[in-house]
């Protein structure tokens, strides 16, 4: 039995959609952006170089924590904990997965992948290709379940940028100093706890499964303040994906020796 706009009883109109407006341009224009994005990441993290400024200290995210010995000394922040990676291989491996498992299982970022690259469906009141319709039901989609418990290495993976920013306050002479980079990488942190913090599972975490607010006075105060960056986070999670990019590029072209970091304060 066909399912989805197939099904028995749904009325049979030929056409795909009778939508005159160009509803296609938004889940494009996501299919472009992103898979720019994923292409940018692919080729810096498999790099494997410009990836740390050691007169200033700055590590770009894309190789944060870098804990392996093929990392220059200074970039390692938290000790040395694997050998000699092979060409190709993220430095920031043992991170990786579960910052992709957070940002693919985001109910934000799944509605958009759903949309630009699977088409299920691209547009409201469009129907999809597809013949039946499990929801998140099967391999891999029940996986998407997840995505609270990703929640939780999220918040370590941005306390371990929070320090690497405190890294980036470093001088030329060694002390105390702020640069262009400083500020980036601040900003770019800033805006990954608003994005972490904005996440429907924190929303839950700090006020579901609360029978009466008025008995819990401070996580309702709490919840209200997630609550309304919740409503912000489709907005943030596409402006991490800038600041991310940003952030990166910016270390790397000061790594590569193409200009260097203007300095604010020594």
């Amino acid at each position: 039995m066909p399912g989805g706009v197939g099904s028995p009883g749904r009325a049979q109109i030929a056409e795909p959609t009778l939508r005159t407006d160009r509803w296609w341009v938004q889940p494009a224009v996501t299919f472009a952006l992103l898979t720019i994005w994923v292409l940018y990441a692919l080729v810096r993290t498999a790099s494997q170089r410009n990836y740390f400024v050691e007169e200033y200290g700055y590590l770009t995210p894309f190789y944060s924590p870098c804990v392996t010995a093929s990392c220059v000394p200074g970039a390692r922040h938290f000790g040395t904990w694997f050998g000699e990676f092979p060409p190709l291989v993220p430095y920031a491996l043992l991170v990786l997965p579960f910052l992709l498992g957070f940002r693919l299982t985001c109910y934000y970022y799944r509605r958009a992948y759903y949309r630009s690259f699977w088409l299920s469906p691209p547009a409201c009141a469009v129907a999809e290709p597809h013949r039946s319709y499990t929801g998140e039901t099967r391999f891999p989609l029940f996986l998407q379940n997840s995505h609270r418990f990703f929640f939780y290495s999220a918040l370590v993976v941005s306390s371990i940028n929070t320090y690497d920013a405190t890294r980036a306050f470093k001088g030329v002479d060694g002390g105390f100093g702020i640069g262009l980079g400083t500020v980036i990488i601040v900003v770019n942190v800033a805006f990954l706890w608003l994005y972490t913090l904005s996440c429907h599972s924190c929303r839950h975490v700090v006020g579901g499964r609360l029978t009466h607010f008025s008995k819990h006075p401070v996580r309702y105060r709490a919840w209200t303040i997630v609550s309304r960056l919740n409503t912000r986070h489709m907005e943030l999670a596409w402006i991490t994906l800038g600041t991310l990019m940003v952030t990166d590029a910016y270390i790397a072209l000061v790594a590569s020796g193409a200009f260097s970091d203007l300095r604010l304060v020594n």
